[in-house]
């Protein structure tokens, strides 16, 4: 679904689009993305008036909508996720593209360098595969008896692939045992948590994902039900009635693009600038 949205600004210096995989109703924070960029371009003397957002709930119809989003001829297009990302760079070589929330911009093809990106593309790597470790360590010191945890990922994003990896060494330092929760579509969540969550002594991670970003509510009920000690990459979850968050400030993130929008008024071509990740927990 494609969604006009309009500045206050009445002069037209270019246009933005956004791809989301979310639903309309979902999402917040990857919306707030988009009106922030937007704003910080606005302040920096580049007004956005035509912007479009296309969301959508399955990874699998990402590069339809990425096509469609090209096609309205847009002068930035911003994304979360990897998966939006190589939809995006496959639609389009010319359209500069700033993504955020990609676990590793290189290893997936993105880019050349984190220094160098040497294509349309730029943004924020992610930092989620140091902190899958710690989140298991965390849940562990906060459920005494926890044995056996359920990783809660998204197998077809390749950043998740990489956390997914990087729980399975620290679980066997920390003497855990995992279990994997594949999930790729929002309808599948119910039945895997059926099927998961029988086990005594299981407790929850969820790795961070665009999937599971956009499903906040329905994760955090489905733990509830099954009465899992759960710990979330993102604040969110916890203000919907999760147990523990631990990941990356999102506020950090954002004011951290705006202060390099600012930096450089007249902009930067994309293969330019360099990738950053978020610093602040």
């Amino acid at each position: 679904m494609v969604l006009p949205m309009h500045s206050d600004q009445q002069v037209k210096l270019g246009s933005a689009g956004c791809l989301l995989l979310a639903s309309q109703a979902q999402a917040p924070v990857n919306t707030k993305l988009f009106e922030f960029f937007v704003n910080s371009a606005m302040s920096t003397a580049k007004t956005f008036s035509s912007n479009f957002v296309m969301r959508k709930t399955s990874s699998i119809a990402l590069p339809a909508l990425a096509e469609e989003l090209v096609s309205h001829k847009v002068d930035v297009l911003i994304t979360p996720g990897t998966p939006s990302a190589l939809a995006l760079r496959n639609a389009t070589k010319t359209i500069p593209i700033v993504f955020v929330d990609v676990t590793d911009p290189v290893g997936a093809g993105l880019v050349k360098s984190l220094a160098r990106p040497g294509s349309n593309l730029t943004g924020f790597s992610s930092i989620e595969s140091v902190l899958v470790g710690k989140r298991l360590e965390l849940l562990k010191e906060t459920v005494g008896d926890l044995s056996r945890v359920a990783v809660l990922w998204d197998p077809q994003n390749f950043g998740a692939r990489h956390e997914w990896e990087e729980s399975q060494t620290a679980a066997r330092d920390l003497g855990l045992r995992l279990h994997s929760m594949e999930v790729s579509s929002a309808d599948q969540y119910e039945r895997v948590f059926d099927q998961t969550c029988k086990t005594r002594g299981t407790g929850l991670a969820v790795l961070s994902n665009a999937l599971a970003a956009s499903s906040q509510q329905i994760i955090v009920d489905l733990a509830a039900k099954h009465r899992l000690a759960a710990i979330y990459f993102r604040r969110e979850f916890v203000a919907l009635g999760g147990l523990i968050s631990y990941g990356p400030d999102q506020t950090e993130r954002l004011q951290a693009r705006s202060r390099t929008d600012r930096q450089n008024p007249q902009g930067r071509e994309a293969r330019r600038s360099s990738n950053r990740a978020a610093d602040q927990i």
